[in-house]
């Protein structure tokens, strides 16, 4: 089942167009990494997405209930964590999330129940001191803690760590992987490696739509090359093996950096074997052998450019 799923979203400003036919989906309990360069779209899709900003035309469901714009009923599935969110600094965080409980109508003792659950998930909970003096990262974790009060099935998080320095991030990822299987959520960054730590579906925004999507392990598995990095024991070997002439066809790229050869394959079956009976027949004992992985930086910038 999909929490979120959005079809043929356009939006434009003035002749700008932001959003260009926008297909996406968002399965139950995954965290959906939207990724994005700075001014895709990331951020103009989620204030649709909350009914605060009215696309020109698309269909956008939450839980399976129509979002419409200047409505907030499909919000109530919905916990909302923008990029820098603001608090009454002379509050502690026990008294803020109190404070957002009585306004959305929670009872006393399940506003207690629910602060001392989250305060723990997010590593506040021996925290006395005012949210004025916070830092970032504490702030956005208490961002969470307060998006989740209500019991959200989606939690939409706006690049929560795109000004933390390296500890505030790592706070964040770790609060989030926390709540996966709690709520789905769906997490804007244009942080790569921040979507490779703790997401499990991608969504790349260009072009005002998903030019890559899935899950990481379909996305590397669509997008696999074969191409191999040989490591040997010195340089000698390495361009013994460089002058193979089989390496020489146009279906082979062969690149020599010291010790090591990087071979990209194409078209060939079998050609992690082809090339060990290339060692084999010039009698050379590799260091390392191995396939490589493509990654999501090498995957994005194949997406975008």
């Amino acid at each position: 089942m999909s929490v979120l799923e959005i079809g043929q979203l356009y939006k434009n400003f003035g002749n700008h167009t932001v959003i260009n036919g926008l297909d996406l989906s968002v399965p139950e309990h995954s965290v959906y990494g939207f990724v994005g360069q700075n001014g895709a779209g990331k951020t103009t899709t989620m204030k649709m997405v909350l009914g605060l900003l009215k696309p020109d035309s698309g269909d956008i469901t939450v839980c399976g209930e129509k979002v419409c714009y200047g409505e907030t009923k499909s919000n109530r599935h919905i916990g909302y964590l923008p990029d820098n969110p603001e608090f009454y600094g002379y509050m502690n965080s026990p008294e803020y999330l109190s404070l957002c409980g009585e306004v959305t109508g929670l009872s006393k003792k399940r506003i207690k129940e629910r602060s001392e659950e989250l305060l723990s998930l997010v590593g506040l909970a021996d925290v006395k001191r005012r949210i004025g003096g916070f830092s970032r990262g504490m702030k956005q974790r208490l961002g969470i803690a307060q998006a989740l009060l209500n019991e959200p099935r989606l939690l939409i998080c706006d690049e929560p760590t795109s000004a933390l320095d390296p500890i505030g991030r790592k706070e964040i990822l770790d609060a989030l992987s926390a709540i996966k299987g709690k709520a789905t959520v769906v997490f804007s960054t244009h942080i790569l490696s921040d979507v490779e730590r703790i997401c499990d579906h991608v969504g790349v925004l260009h072009g005002g739509k998903l030019a890559l999507c899935g899950t990481l392990s379909e996305i590397k598995e669509r997008r696999r090359h074969d191409c191999f990095v040989i490591d040997f024991m010195n340089s000698g070997d390495a361009s013994c093996f460089m002058d193979c002439e089989e390496l020489k066809s146009p279906m082979v790229s062969a690149t020599q950096e010291g010790h090591t050869i990087i071979i990209k394959i194409s078209d060939l079956k079998n050609s992690g074997q082809f090339l060990i009976d290339m060692l084999s027949k010039k009698q050379i004992t590799p260091l390392k052998f191995e396939l490589m992985e493509p990654t999501l930086e090498s995957l994005f910038l194949e997406a975008v450019q």
